[in-house]
């Protein structure tokens, strides 16, 4: 069954080749065009469409299809095209003539916008929410290593000090940006398409202000050509919040990887958290930050690989949008899963105490040295270069204390501050006005 079927039939390869995983990821749409389909129907209602009794039939037996993807008794039959097909089809068959009604204003264009819209606008929450999941453990783990020192590098090589406080707290701010722009991506997909039909619009009297209400969207996409054109648009700007995402934990990911290596020896983790070598009994290797690092260098290519699906189309809708569907869904379960998993091992992960009272982080502390000349009233250039004489002569004796105290340093890491902004950026999400329209639809 096909929304679009006339008369005539199509190719069996030519319907195989164009279907493509439809059938298989149409599935994660299932709840959503349910959804949809209530408040397009009470729409429809409405502007005389339906009947009352009409509507009342059919919001009954979409409700009961509902529950049967909740509970996974709702599959997409052999011969059915898609998700928005089947949906249709067992509606029909449970009312008859009055599921055939529910397509009136609507094409399966602006359907399949406003399923995406619902569906990113859940992966988002998730993703949000494992977002959260980890910055509270690096806030955790900072806090309870803030005495910590550690070395800090630049150009990998030994710079100045740190501390693990210092470089767990890091991580959690830089959380607090990719949380801005996960926000950014919530908002584009928090405008309603219903309504704008195959991008022009409808004969109909619609009320597209009464669905935009009835789903618990912020506002809606008003030009109907441009609600047409955010298919696309709307999956790159996701792609790049999660490549953010997956940018700060691929990093994350690369230190682990690193400090765990025995020529820095700042990490360990429990044996049962690592794996082993088939011919190396002593080898302890860190698969798991390894998995992490690659899965997400492969989400920081998203973008792109979005970018060059749409680079040459022009206005109004094109079956090439259709495989944006192959890239974007497994990249939001493999963000959530790396979030999880990176939040998971962090919990884990045990800080090896005074690393640096080996002799090698010695000129560690040559800053604070020059600092303390400073202090004493020495120029700085001068100050530089007697610390710089005394590293040459081989006559430099550090302090070996750190005494930072600005915002943000080793001994004022923020975290309180970091968390304020944190807070900040989760307020901007609207998630309880969805819920409680979902609850309403459904009541």
């Amino acid at each position: 069954m096909k929304l679009w079927q006339k008369t005539s039939g199509t190719a069996a390869e030519i319907e195989t080749f164009t279907v493509g995983k439809d059938a298989e990821l149409d599935l994660q749409l299932a709840p959503f065009d349910v959804l949809g389909s209530l408040a397009h129907t009470r729409m429809l209602e409405r502007i005389g469409l339906l009947t009352p009794e009409e509507l009342e039939v059919l919001q009954q037996h979409l409700k009961l299809i509902y529950k049967d993807i909740e509970a996974g008794a709702f599959a997409i039959e052999a011969g059915v095209e898609d998700i928005h097909s089947q949906v249709e089809l067992e509606l029909t068959r449970r009312v008859g003539d009055a599921g055939k009604k529910i397509h009136s204003g609507r094409s399966r264009n602006d359907q399949v916008l406003l399923d995406l819209k619902l569906f990113f606008r859940h992966q988002l929450q998730t993703t949000v929410e494992g977002v959260k999941g980890m910055f509270d453990m690096l806030q955790q783990q900072s806090e309870r290593y803030k005495d910590v020192l550690l070395p800090g590098y630049t150009h990998l090589q030994v710079a100045m000090p740190s501390s693990f406080g210092l470089w767990f707290g890091a991580y959690a701010e830089s959380l607090v940006d990719d949380m801005h722009l996960l926000h950014a991506a919530y908002k584009i997909a928090d405008k309603n398409p219903l309504g704008s039909a195959a991008g022009y619009g409808s004969s109909f009297p619609l009320n597209r202000q009464m669905t935009t209400d009835l789903l618990g969207f912020e506002s809606m996409n008003y030009n109907v050509v441009y609600a047409q054109m955010g298919r696309g648009k709307s999956e790159r700007v996701v792609a790049t919040a999660i490549a953010s995402v997956a940018a700060t934990v691929a990093r994350m990911a690369m230190d682990l990887c690193l400090y765990m290596n025995q020529n820095f020896g700042f990490i360990t983790l429990p044996d049962n958290l690592t794996t082993g070598s088939s011919i190396m009994p002593h080898k302890k290797n860190p698969d798991v930050f390894e998995l992490l690092r690659g899965r997400c260098n492969k989400l920081q290519a998203l973008p792109n690989e979005i970018s060059m699906l749409l680079i040459n189309l022009p206005s109004g809708y094109h079956r090439d949008l259709q495989l944006l569907k192959e890239n974007l869904f497994p990249a939001l379960e493999d963000i959530q899963r790396c979030l999880e998993m990176m939040t998971y091992m962090l919990a884990q992960v045990q800080v090896r105490e005074n690393i640096l009272d080996d002799e090698k982080y010695q000129y560690l502390f040559s800053v604070d040295a020059v600092n303390a000349l400073v202090l004493q009233g020495m120029p700085f250039r001068d100050a530089y270069k007697v610390v710089g004489a005394q590293i040459e002569e081989g006559t430099f004796s550090p302090a070996a204390e750190v005494a930072h105290t600005h915002e943000g340093s080793i001994g004022n890491l923020c975290n309180d501050k970091i968390a304020e902004l944190m807070q900040q950026a989760l307020a901007q999400f609207n998630f309880e006005r969805v819920k409680s329209a979902y609850q309403e639809l459904l009541a």
